[in-house]
């Protein structure tokens, strides 16, 4: 699939997006987002702020959210550990808004899971908004002045070397790339590893879109290369 970059500015915040073409999740359809993180105090504003869009509603992790967002003050092992444990799940996406963040540390954060980052004095409502109906759409974004840190500093198909040295898999993910690889489709992976095809796709999804890759047959010859499978 075609790889496309957008940029754009909403209220003073420039996101940039990194996305394969493919339908987007449709404005008519309510996106679920639970809450994790942070404090009581912090945790109602995002709440709150959720409330002046239709199409975003709030909701506790038993009722299947779409999107997780992790609210964090700073990057952290025990943070790390939570956004890595939450996008494992295969159930929902993980957006992580955290008060520092650095080229140092988003692709850390990336990594371990998260398909959208945002600082926590960048939020207002608009700008959450933007950020969760993209990630309902499957696009991965983070703040322009942090995509140093992902981009490939020459050709080829590799990420940039921190992203290379960084690159783990879960069993999860190992054990899907393993059957995409002997030829497996959805269907019978879903069947295979007793998940939901939407599971499947969910971690097929952020496999190539974490390690900047074109489709899943990229996906299958790039972990094969770097000894990841």
């Amino acid at each position: 699939m075609e790889r496309l970059l957008s940029v754009g500015a909403h209220c003073g915040v420039v996101t940039t997006t990194l996305t394969e073409a493919r339908p987007r999740h449709t404005t008519s359809d309510v996106v679920r987002v639970c809450i994790e993180g942070g404090d009581a105090i912090t945790r109602t504003g995002i709440a709150t702020l959720l409330t002046h869009d239709a199409d975003l509603a709030a909701v506790q992790p038993e009722h299947g959210p779409d999107i997780t967002l992790v609210v964090l003050d700073t990057v952290t092992p025990r943070g790390l550990a939570e956004v890595r444990s939450l996008a494992a799940r295969g159930d929902s996406r993980v957006v992580v808004v955290v008060g520092d963040l650095s080229t140092d540390v988003v692709a850390v954060v990336l990594q371990a899971g998260a398909v959208g980052l945002l600082r926590r004095h960048d939020v207002t409502g608009e700008s959450l908004a933007q950020l969760l109906r993209s990630v309902a759409g499957g696009d991965a974004v983070v703040p322009p002045d942090l995509l140093s840190a992902l981009l490939p500093h020459s050709g080829g198909d590799a990420p940039a070397p921190r992203m290379l040295a960084l690159a783990t898999l879960t069993e999860r993910e190992r054990a899907v790339l393993e059957m995409l690889g002997d030829g497996s489709d959805t269907r019978e992976i879903a069947r295979r590893l007793a998940y939901s095809e939407r599971t499947v796709k969910t971690i097929i999804q952020d496999i190539t879109r974490r390690f900047g890759l074109r489709n899943r047959s990229h996906a299958v010859a790039y972990a094969v290369r770097h000894g990841l499978i």
